[in-house]
């Protein structure tokens, strides 16, 4: 287990450093400059602001100092907004993970009960109604989606009801996160609701799970109790990547609904070539995620006692 935890915190560290060095190059690699918005700028202040965020040294050097101030939880100064990226982040984070918490949990939990009711009553209504909502789900994107939500439940219904049931913007109560929540959640309910499925259908046609309907045990026991033990396993697997995906999508839920998260300053920042606080998000998002994984691969080895959590080697 401690073998197990230490090579992948081994490979986590190296994932983080390697996004951190492809980020900074690819950043630089933009045509245009940082301060290129401002007007008419001596070349004595421009020499100024260089040598204040380090632009004047050579690129090398500033990767360099990046990494190790980075190492120290120092992630710059934001060139736009000058101030410490961190304080921007420990602002704005907070909205951005509420925000993928609540999506993430709605998917999963609507998605593994969709998938669950399609197999059991496959060939039905049900099922074919499952399938479409779950088809519609990974064809859509989430602000078409979004957008959507808005029209229909934030503007009409308020026409039709003359009540004011679902806020079109914000972040303050708890009916205005009810549609930026679904919305940011649509297409990985869609993804887990199928893969579910899938995964049911083929648990549901083990050998074990006919010894357990010949033993006369009730359709509610062997499906709780045996199948979707089973069945859920794969959608354990794919929770790091569902996470990661429901986070950098919440970028574009954020700026539809004008939530005050990570979305808009990230936005900005690649607008306004803020090197800064284009690598500080990246790398603390990057690091975020690979925890994130780190955890979803210990948890599958607690839930399944069938894996062993060993480095490979006897």
């Amino acid at each position: 287990m401690i073998k197990y935890v230490g090579k992948r915190l081994f490979y986590a560290l190296l994932t983080v450093l390697t996004l951190t060095v492809l980020t900074f190059f690819m950043m630089r690699m933009l045509p245009g400059d940082p301060f290129i918005g401002a007007k008419a700028i001596p070349e004595a202040t421009m020499e100024a602001l260089n040598r204040k965020y380090g632009l004047d040294k050579p690129v090398l050097e500033q990767l360099i100092i990046y990494i190790s101030n980075a190492f120290k939880g120092d992630l710059g100064v934001s060139i736009k907004y000058n101030r410490p990226i961190t304080d921007i982040i420990s602002q704005a984070f907070p909205y951005s993970l509420d925000l993928g918490i609540r999506a993430l949990i709605f998917a999963t939990i609507t998605g593994v009960l969709l998938g669950i009711v399609a197999a059991v009553k496959r060939g039905t209504k049900w099922d074919s109604i499952t399938m479409i909502f779950a088809i519609i789900g990974v064809s859509v994107p989430s602000f078409i989606v979004g957008s959507l939500l808005q029209y229909f439940f934030g503007l009409k219904l308020y026409q039709w009801t003359g009540t004011k049931f679902f806020p079109i913007t914000g972040w303050n109560s708890f009916a205005s996160k009810i549609l930026p929540s679904f919305a940011l959640s649509f297409s990985s309910l869609a993804t887990i609701s199928r893969l579910m499925r899938t995964s049911m259908l083929d648990v549901l046609g083990q050998d074990y799970i006919k010894t357990a309907k010949s033993k006369g045990l009730s359709q509610k026991k062997i499906i709780w109790k045996h199948a979707v033990r089973n069945a859920i396993m794969p959608v354990i697997t794919v929770l790091g990547p569902i996470a990661a995906s429901v986070l950098t999508g919440a970028f574009v839920v954020e700026n539809i609904f004008s939530i005050p998260g990570m979305g808009k300053f990230f936005v900005m920042s690649i607008q306004d070539q803020d090197y800064t606080m284009i690598s500080g998000i990246t790398l603390f998002y990057g690091i975020f995620l690979v925890v994130a994984n780190l955890i979803v691969d210990l948890a599958y080895g607690f839930i399944d006692p069938r894996v062993k959590l060993t480095t490979g080697k006897e």
